[in-house]
């Protein structure tokens, strides 16, 4: 299920595989990676999750997150632009990345990665995103 990681690299950055999660009733399988620069420090975090179910809309096929110090580089969306192609070689031809409305930086992320904003959804009651305090989601669309 699981496929090999060692070419998401760039001259930039390293996503180096910290772990994989199998999938599991409504979650999907999922890969967890660390975003590394080229010495080996960590700039972040960032993961991939196979497939696509109503769960993934609201909270995307990709996450991701860049530690202040390493902010401003575009790091999460190359980032992305790695994953895009981890998520082909698993047949997906398009994939979702959503984030909160006032998040203008993973709003500049998505738009980085060439992603179309779908739209500004409601967060079902029953998502646990809204039951963290989460109401609205921006759902961008990436074809792959």
């Amino acid at each position: 299920m699981f496929l090999d990681t060692e070419f998401l690299k760039t001259e930039e950055i390293i996503l180096k595989l910290d772990h994989t999660v199998e999938g599991k009733d409504d979650w999907l399988p999922a890969y967890h990676f660390k975003i590394c620069l080229p010495d080996g420090t960590q700039a972040g975090v960032c993961d991939l999750r196979i497939g696509h179910n109503e769960g993934v809309y609201y909270g995307g096929n990709i996450g991701y997150g860049v530690g202040e110090p390493h902010r401003g580089r575009h790091y999460a969306g190359k980032a992305c632009l790695l994953l895009f192609q981890l998520a082909k070689k698993h047949g997906m031809d398009y994939l979702y990345i959503t984030c909160n409305p006032e998040n203008t930086a993973s709003r500049k992320t998505c738009e980085y990665a060439g992603g179309v904003l779908e739209g500004v959804v409601d967060v079902p009651e029953d998502n646990d995103m809204y039951q963290r305090g989460e109401r609205k989601k921006c759902i961008y669309r990436f074809v792959l």
